[in-house]
């Protein structure tokens, strides 16, 4: 199978080539090999050169939240012109080749209020510049009529990827400098493991199912809680992780601050029905320990 991709060299995608290079036949189509999904000629004749492709894997997106927040109603932002224009230039390209396509998206097309859960039934509400361009992105696809999935994923997280550090390689950092910022008690985040995430997207690649999906981590917690829970399998003194509250740091911030979601459990009961294996946080942190 060949499978197109954009953002193939991110955190998720090139880990998503690493384990299944031997498997796949993946194309990269990105600025490092001279393809911008803003340029719809560039971009089509780089498809028309690989018309033989099965799916195409749409990772790429503006991911920066606060810059984001700084182009709010931007629509010549590179967030929007990256997250909306991007997916509609591939999405029409699909549509001419009858291609079959995942779009990854994010858990922030959600408002953080939901007493619960977020399954795939719940009517997005994004309260962000960034969510609401996700949104808008999984519009362009569910409007357009081609095959295709929504991939919404949550806080992803991965043993080794160069300098570019998630949100616990992030903390384990901040605890062997004793650096660490406080961490909310209050907020509920639902990490996933990156193994997990690829291992889901070759059942996607080879299945082909339509609709939307949550291919999230199977455990939902405080950043605090994650903070401990890091403390404990590392080694490091559960004490040394400052906290403090959602509501406490948003009053440092000034007024026109982004919103900040405080309920961002997100349940990946229909992935699990397919089959498809989500750990726990303790779960892939012990598998990436073992990993690095």
């Amino acid at each position: 199978m060949k499978i197109l991709g954009s953002g193939l060299s991110g955190l998720v995608g090139s880990r998503v080539v690493e384990l299944f290079k031997n498997s796949f036949t993946f194309v990269d189509f990105s600025l490092a090999s001279g393809i911008s999904i803003l340029e719809p000629r560039q971009l089509e004749e780089a498809i028309a050169k690989n018309s033989d492709f099965d799916c195409f894997l749409h990772l790429a997106a503006f991911t920066d939240t606060n810059q984001a927040w700084a182009q709010n109603g931007d629509e010549n932002g590179l967030c929007y012109q990256l997250n909306v224009i991007g997916t509609r230039n591939i999405v029409n390209l699909c549509k001419k080749y009858n291609k079959y396509l995942i779009n990854i998206s994010t858990d922030f097309v959600f408002d953080g209020k939901k007493d619960g859960a977020y399954t795939e039934d719940d009517a997005p509400n994004p309260i962000e510049w960034y969510g609401q361009t996700k949104y808008l992105a999984e519009q362009e696809v569910l409007n357009s009529g081609i095959p295709s999935s929504i991939v919404r994923i949550s806080f992803p997280y991965r043993a080794n990827f160069g300098d570019k550090k998630d949100l616990v390689r992030k903390a384990i950092d901040g605890l062997k400098t004793n650096s660490l910022p406080p961490m909310f008690t209050d907020q509920i985040i639902t990490p996933t493991f990156v193994d997990d995430i690829a291992l889901g997207l070759k059942y996607f690649f080879e299945n082909k199912p339509t609709g939307i999906f949550h291919l999230v981590g199977s455990s939902s917690q405080s950043p605090y809680d994650m903070g401990q829970l890091i403390a404990k399998i590392w080694g490091f003194d559960p004490q040394l992780i400052p906290q403090t509250s959602l509501k406490a740091y948003r009053e440092t911030l000034p007024a026109n601050s982004r919103p900040w979601q405080k309920n961002l459990a997100i349940s990946n009961d229909k992935v699990r029905a397919l089959k498809i294996a989500m750990k726990t946080l303790e779960e892939g942190l012990r598998a990436m320990k073992e990993q690095m």
